[in-house]
């Protein structure tokens, strides 16, 4: 069994990695480490979930120099704003106090506390392209002195269009810099970049088994579309803290109304929302104060919850690579969980999928609406599976869950009238109406009124429309 030390990783570091019950290294960790290490450009091909961050973030906290102010010694660039947090998150406490001090930068929150973490100086610096590139222009980052460069999710990075901007980056940071590159695929734009950015890099593929969700049942059920969102209440109850995924924004927003209408709670989470919004739905999953997330797929790369019981594939996904990014968020690390994929039902025919929505190696099982609920429940994680094995500060918290293995008010919602914990109620009322307007506990915590409502009948912005803060272009990450 290899251990970190004997990939060279410092004793200061493995030390705090075992304290945090992290001791044998990923297949990505063993293979990228060693030559991160000794200097070399990587480029490595592995699948979310696999443990890239610390594969590229070990041997950046060993290897960064000091920076200046607004001259960070290290830059990773990262899609999303989540994966800029988590990835801070992860690094500064294995940093220590005697190591380099790591800070993100991203759009959507005010400019002026970045600016003076910057001023003051940063040794690495974990951002955004969008928010970055406006960070220069004002004169208040500067990349001249940057010596190892990381680009995380590349091939995300293009499907949003940030490839230009990495560019432009690079551009601006010594020729004589370390680079390496993580992505789920090394094709296309991803290699060009590889071809005219890095200088002989070492290539290493991680097959992507984690990415699929690997110790998920994946289930596909027939339902009208009217009946969609019922159905999703009832696969919550039934498995637990759950992502629901959606096409578009204005979809995610009217799912997430719906849900919680019919008394599952649930928060939208796209790019159309401030990231404190984001953040704030992130965190109530972690915590167990809301069931579900309803979410785009770029706004949801990068999110990573332990135990999580369910993906729904409420809309249907672009392609295959989609449905595995998607179905990634459960069944990690060999743990369970249920992938349920809502199809049309002019998708069945014979009792068997016309087409199946996932890869061909990854088997999908019909199941009748009426059966759906109890296999999902059956698929979904035990409590005592609940161990988690992450680094100081990854957003990844079980806190504040109960001992069900559920979102408290999950809990406290399904034990009502004597129910078993998961069902709903025998004689469901219409439209998820409850009596004299009450709701019960648990279906919408700590009193908040739904879809951003005020009191007193103050003016409020309608469902779904952006809050300021998001109508900031798209360069500011």
């Amino acid at each position: 069994m290899t251990t970190f030390a004997e990939l060279g990783v410092s004793a200061d570091v493995a030390g705090q990695l075992k304290s945090h019950n992290i001791i044998v290294p990923t297949p990505i960790q063993e293979a990228a480490i060693p030559g991160l290490l000794s200097g070399h450009d990587v480029a490595a091909e592995a699948p979310t979930g696999s443990g890239k961050t610390l594969a590229f973030g070990l041997p950046l906290l060993q290897r960064s120099g000091v920076g200046e102010p607004r001259r960070p010694a290290a830059l990773v660039l990262t899609p999303t704003r989540e994966l800029a947090t988590q990835i801070a998150d992860v690094l500064a406490p294995l940093a220590g106090s005697d190591g380099p001090s790591v800070t993100a930068v991203f759009g959507g929150v005010a400019i002026g506390p970045q600016i003076k973490r910057l001023r003051r100086g940063v040794d690495v610096v974990v951002g955004c392209p969008g928010r970055l590139e406006d960070l220069v222009e004002r004169g208040d980052l500067r990349l001249d002195a940057v010596e190892i460069v990381v680009i995380d999710e590349a091939d995300r990075m293009s499907d949003v269009g940030f490839m230009p901007a990495i560019r432009r980056l690079l551009v601006m940071t010594p020729r004589q810099r370390q680079t390496s590159l993580f992505s789920a695929t090394l094709g296309g734009p991803v290699a060009a970049l590889i071809e005219d950015h890095q200088r002989s890099p070492q290539i290493v593929r991680i097959a992507s088994t984690e990415e699929s969700g690997s110790g998920a049942t994946h289930l596909a059920v027939a339902v009208d579309p009217l009946d969609r969102t019922r159905l999703t209440a009832e696969l919550v109850d039934a498995a637990g803290p759950s992502i629901v995924f959606c096409r578009t924004r204005h979809r995610v927003d009217r799912v997430a109304r719906q849900l919680d209408k019919l008394g599952v709670a649930a928060q939208p989470i796209h790019g159309g929302r401030s990231q404190a919004q984001r953040t704030k739905a992130l965190d109530a999953l972690h915590d167990g104060r809301i069931q579900a997330l309803v979410a785009t797929d770029v706004a949801a790369r990068g999110i990573h919850v332990d135990d999580l019981a369910l993906v729904v594939h409420y809309d249907a996904p672009e392609d295959e690579e989609t449905y595995v990014h998607r179905s990634g968020r459960t069944g990690r690390a060999g743990a369970s969980g249920a992938v349920v994929s809502l199809v049309e039902p002019t998708a069945v025919r014979s009792g068997r999928l016309r087409r199946s929505p996932a890869p061909r190696e990854i088997e999908v099982h019909l199941v009748d609406r009426r059966d759906v609920s109890g296999a999902v429940r059956l698929a979904a994680p035990e409590p005592s599976a609940a161990v988690s094995s992450r680094p100081p500060g990854d957003v990844s918290s079980t806190a504040g869950r109960s001992g069900t293995g559920r979102p408290d008010g999950a809990r406290k919602r399904s034990a009502r009238n004597g129910q078993r914990p998961g069902t709903r109620p025998k004689k469901a009322r219409p439209n998820g109406s409850r009596p004299n307007g009450s709701r019960p506990n648990g279906s919408r915590p700590n009193g908040s009124r739904p879809n951003g409502s005020r009191p007193n009948g103050s003016k409020s912005r309608k469902p779904g429309s952006a809050s300021p803060a998001s109508h900031r272009s798209r360069r500011s990450g």
